[in-house]
């Protein structure tokens, strides 16, 4: 068998190799280390090779919970291609588009301007999302991870980390609240002016089809939602949404609660609404992370990242009649 020391690679392993630990990776469960090298490998092999001691930290067995340190050397064995699923590869199409989406980067992270329709990974049936598809067209990052999510048929601004220690330190500011997300949403009626926030607790419900649905429930999450009028139209009004907590279909409930669905939300929306709005160009779900602000590490300037709405809602926006205030 033959044995080599090796960089992290995306690519499933076919000899032994011997990694040092740097900084950037200290910290990281052996676990989740393994997950992130060996891409696509099953989850249940993953652990089978920790509990089997065919992988090593310092030539010692660990458990699946140990934390690596800079320094550590780790052993991974062989993995077969064959136990590695096969992703498919982006279409040219979405190549392109990923490439011309790109609002912010640096050395540590992406900012990407996602299409609506595009899973932020894969899975459920999905199986090519933004992160593998971001993985094949960048193969020379050798670490791309999701910071956050978005739910499939919202654009706009995601975060991408390029470095472990940026996903730390962004995880870290999500938790703290310095992080400052901005959503456009184009709702049913007139938002009334009076109406600055949503602040009703919510809760996650499983429906014996599987779908799962967010409702409004005494014994749910808490959950706040600041809403600030952009623009009103005949019919309906164009507003920023700040969710203040980061809870599940949060901005589509709250505005669902209030009595303002958003147009083209097949889950929470209303179904004339959206028929009459299709009939005006509007064919999906109206709501766009439209902004980002971040506190960069060492640095106490705040970086402001900003997503232009794609031509599937700017162009029938700009045709509606704006209303008085």
């Amino acid at each position: 068998m033959t044995e080599s020391t090796s960089k992290v690679s995306d690519k499933p392993l076919s000899k032994v190799q011997f990694i040092e630990i740097d900084e950037d990776r200290a910290g990281q469960r052996i676990d989740n280390f393994l997950l992130s090298l060996l891409k696509g490998v099953p989850k249940s092999r993953i652990y089978r090779i920790v509990r089997k001691g065919e992988v090593r930290v310092n030539k010692g067995r660990i458990k699946p919970e140990y934390k690596l340190k800079a320094g550590d050397v780790v052993r991974v064995p062989p993995v077969r291609l064959g136990d590695a699923k096969v992703i498919p590869k982006p279409s040219n199409q979405l190549a392109e588009h990923l490439n011309n989406a790109v609002l912010f980067e640096n050395d540590s992270l992406l900012v990407i301007n996602k299409p609506s329709g595009l899973a932020v990974h894969g899975g459920s049936g999905v199986s090519l999302g933004l992160i593998e598809s971001l993985r094949q067209l960048r193969p020379d990052c050798r670490y791309l991870e999701l910071v956050h999510r978005l739910d499939r048929d919202t654009s706009g601004c995601i975060m991408i980390a390029k470095k472990r220690s940026m996903l730390r330190y962004l995880h870290e500011q999500l938790r703290e609240g310095r992080i400052q997300k901005y959503y456009h949403a184009l709702v049913v009626g007139r938002w009334p002016n009076r109406r600055k926030e949503v602040k009703a607790p919510l809760r996650k419900n499983d429906l014996q089809s599987g779908e799962r649905v967010v409702r409004v429930d005494p014994e749910g999450k808490d959950s706040l939602t600041k809403f600030r009028i952009l623009q009103h139209y005949q019919g309906c009004s164009l507003v920023e949404a700040k969710p203040i907590t980061g809870r599940t279909h949060q901005i589509r409930v709250h505005a669902q609660y209030v009595g303002h669905p958003l147009i083209g939300d097949p889950k929470y929306g209303e179904q004339q609404a959206n028929k009459e709005m299709k009939a005006l160009g509007f064919n999906r779900l109206f709501l766009h992370a439209a902004a980002l602000e971040i506190y960069m590490p060492d640095s106490k300037a705040r970086l402001k990242v900003e997503a232009p709405l794609d031509e599937r809602l700017a162009g029938p926006l700009a045709r509606l009649s704006p209303a008085s205030s």
